[in-house]
């Protein structure tokens, strides 16, 4: 259970008043935001050693180092590192057996005088949670959502107040540090759509659940970690890049899964908006997957989908973004370049259920007018028929009678592309009929599935595989 929720005027007091954390506060882009609430509420002298606002390139360049980009993870880090050195170099002998040292740091760009600018922000921590001890460190990336500098400049003040409070008195409860974050904020002001623990009192945290718990609580639309697991901030991983994404259960990870990806990757490089392109395939999963039905995700089943998708070389995200033309949204305001969704033929017949879309003024016309407004492509599997072997693709599927001319309609303009490149000895696999074998100790499983996933399935006992299979 959280404690009850301090406001930030008493959260930057209760740090003041608390003579174990001294250090420095270093900041650029909007103002110093943060440290002003600890010179607002009295007594800063107990915790603020040093207040920089390095704001001019040349002598932000002087203090820590050349570099591209200014809003970065890397000028965050080179900021955390030189200004904790600093304070242990010069502070550990005079009262390093009776102080924690600790660095704030932010580096960000709010709305600017004529608007139109993304605004965001790189925001971290690096502190000792007891005198002499080993740095732990707290990362985060934010995006200021409201409409005025002068409010973003706001919330940048509180999420940072939540940040140092977090990390000082909520650091052996790390998924109660992250729901603190939002502490007298909404996630109409803010998101957060990375945040990394690393350091001695972080050892055993998985950053990638850390990841899921942001989708969960609303902090961010989706998140992002590559093949070696490390998170990934989706504005950069998808930064000027063809997307190629492939939703599903991955539970586990097939071979028709690969083959759905690897078709879709011939045509989708074969297109002339994307030829030449850098390309981004990326295995999706959404949090209404993860969820089943249930109110909490199981993490253990995550971090084994996680670990297998990882073992094929794959980048992973999750998404809160069950209807398409959300997911489409998402990646098309972090590129220009051509979108691509690959799906099967009953999750294309999904798409045209009008259900699905009740809570839209213009129902399923509007879905499909938001979804193709990024000239985005759908790049379709086929479905085979177990009993007749006949396939059922972009040419035969059938949808309600009011809606065939919808469905000619999208398919004449080019929005379906039909993989017929794919490999028919796969399209028989079902990712359920592996887990059922695999529950059963029924040994046919193993040419289902990749060779990396079944030894991982194997040697992991993943989804109840007992030893010995």
């Amino acid at each position: 259970m959280r404690e009850e929720e301090l406001d930030t005027h008493h959260k930057a007091l209760k740090i003041n008043l608390d003579p174990r954390w001294y250090g420095t506060l270093a900041e650029i882009g909007a103002g110093q935001e943060v440290v002003r609430w600890f010179f607002r509420v009295g007594a800063a002298a107990g915790t603020v050693a040093k207040s920089i606002s390095a704001y001019d390139m040349m002598v932000s360049d002087a203090i820590y180092g050349s570099g591209d980009r200014y809003v970065s993870r890397t000028r965050l880090q080179a900021m955390l590192d030189r200004e904790f050195s600093l304070n242990v170099e010069r502070l550990a002998d005079k009262r390093g057996d009776s102080t924690a040292f600790f660095a704030f740091a932010d580096t960000v760009v709010a709305r600017s005088f004529k608007g139109g600018n993304e605004c965001h922000g790189w925001m971290g921590v690096k502190f000792q949670s007891r005198p002499r001890d080993e740095p732990s460190q707290i990362l985060i990336h934010i995006r200021m959502l409201d409409t005025e500098a002068s409010l973003q400049q706001e919330a940048l003040g509180v999420v940072g107040v939540n940040l140092l409070y977090g990390a000082f008195f909520l650091h052996h409860e790390p998924e109660q540090l992250v729901e603190s974050l939002l502490d007298k904020l909404t996630t109409g002001r803010i998101e957060i759509d990375v945040i990394e623990f690393r350091g001695i009192e972080f050892r055993s945290v998985d950053n990638r659940l850390i990841s899921l718990k942001l989708v969960q609580l609303g902090l961010s639309g989706a998140a992002m970690f590559g093949p070696d697991g490390q998170v990934l901030q989706p504005s950069e991983a998808l930064y000027k890049k063809a997307v190629l994404v492939e939703r599903g259960s991955f539970r586990p990870p097939t071979h028709v899964n690969l083959d759905m990806l690897q078709s879709a990757l011939e045509k989708f490089t074969a297109d002339p908006d994307v030829a030449g392109k850098q390309v981004l395939p990326i295995f999706e999963l959404t949090m209404r997957n993860l969820l089943a039905g249930g109110s909490d995700v199981d993490r253990r089943d995550f971090l084994a989908r996680a670990d297998l998708l990882a073992a094929c070389g794959m980048t992973v995200m999750i998404s809160d973004y069950f209807e398409y033309y959300r997911l489409a949204a998402y990646i098309s305001w972090r590129t220009k370049e051509r979108i691509g969704i690959v799906m099967g033929t009953p999750s294309l017949t999904e798409l045209f259920e009008e259900k699905y879309y009740t809570q839209l003024p213009g129902g399923i016309l509007e879905s499909f007018g938001r979804l193709f407004k990024y000239n985005l492509k759908l790049y379709i599997y086929p479905l085979q028929n177990a009993q007749t072997g006949a396939l059922t693709n972009v040419d035969n599927l059938e949808v309600a009678p009011e809606l065939k001319k919808l469905y000619g309609y999208l398919a004449d303009r080019g929005s379906f592309v039909a993989l017929d490149n794919f490999k028919p000895e796969f399209l028989h696999i079902f990712s359920r009929d592996v887990l059922k074998k695999i529950a059963a100790g029924d040994e046919a499983w193993v040419d289902m599935v990749p060779t990396q996933v079944a030894q991982m399935v194997k040697e992991r006992r993943f989804f109840g595989c007992r030893p010995g299979l």
